[in-house]
């Protein structure tokens, strides 16, 4: 059984995650043969829009943890599969992508659903921006970059669990259906794309991704001072406990001292 499985027809790749048994968490086999699906639908003459799925219960867990834990390092990008290029990941394609979210999208996996272009969801679907539950900074740009009022932003940010429904009332998702209409509704958009000139089309994709909202300079020099402001080994602890299903031990800061250090926007 291959872990990533592809369909190639009519214009149309589906890439579809199949490691069921572990939510399709990404590991290093996953995003390496990830990061070579989508440089095939970046170079092919022929494949225009992509579909983007997972197989069982979920879309997507985010980061392997086992995996993690075995390396003694935090985070996917860490794993030697990461350092392949991935145009999806960059966001150098210039082909539309949609992703048709079948189950969870967890911590990477919500990345994976915001870096598409159109977002199909089964009734149902549950999302979390994890970052807060396992760094030292929770997700602070996905509410900006999908538009999202800051209330809502700020709830993401926390790394509370959204229903699909919710997100489709505020408008992150675009197509909210039952399971058995996730791959024709997505296969009907796809072949929407696919009657435009194709011009439009790339240059549309290259447009609408160009005025997505992203943080200023200075936003993300202060994010940057915020991701070191912490005990280090609380990284681990969070995956420690995940992975032995207790609560987690944290230490919070290194020295007491370091809790009323915290970095601000620098002032102009």
């Amino acid at each position: 059984m291959s872990i990533l499985e592809l369909e190639r027809q009519d214009g149309v790749m589906v890439i579809r995650m199949n490691r069921p048994d572990r939510m399709n968490a990404l590991g290093t086999e996953l995003r390496s043969a990830l990061a070579d699906a989508w440089c095939e639908f970046r170079d092919s003459s022929t494949l225009e829009v992509a579909i983007f799925t997972g197989t069982g219960r979920a879309f997507c867990a985010g980061e392997d943890m086992k995996e993690s834990l075995e390396r003694g390092t935090a985070g996917s990008g860490s794993a030697p599969g990461a350092r392949k290029e991935n145009p999806y990941d960059l966001g150098t394609l210039e082909k539309p992508v949609i992703v048709a979210v079948n189950g969870f999208a967890m911590g990477g996996g919500f990345m994976l659903v915001e870096r598409a272009d159109l977002r199909v969801a089964v009734r149902g679907a549950v999302f979390e921006s994890s970052e807060a539950k396992r760094w030292l900074l929770g997700g602070y740009d996905h509410g900006l970059k999908g538009g999202l009022p800051h209330a809502v932003a700020t709830e993401l940010a926390f790394a509370f669990r959204f229903p699909a429904e919710r997100l489709h009332e505020v408008g992150f998702i675009n197509r909210l259906v039952d399971p058995e209409d996730l791959l024709p509704t997505a296969q009907e958009m796809a072949k929407h794309l696919l009657t435009l000139p194709p011009a439009a089309r790339v240059n549309t994709t290259v447009m609408m991704r160009a005025m997505r909202q992203r943080p200023s300079e200075e936003l993300e020099r202060l994010a940057a001072r915020l991701k070191d402001h912490g005990a280090k080994d609380d990284l681990m602890e969070s995956r420690r406990a995940f992975a032995e299903k207790r609560p987690p031990r944290f230490k919070g800061w290194d020295k007491p001292e370091d809790r009323q250090r915290i970095p601000k926007l620098e002032q102009k």
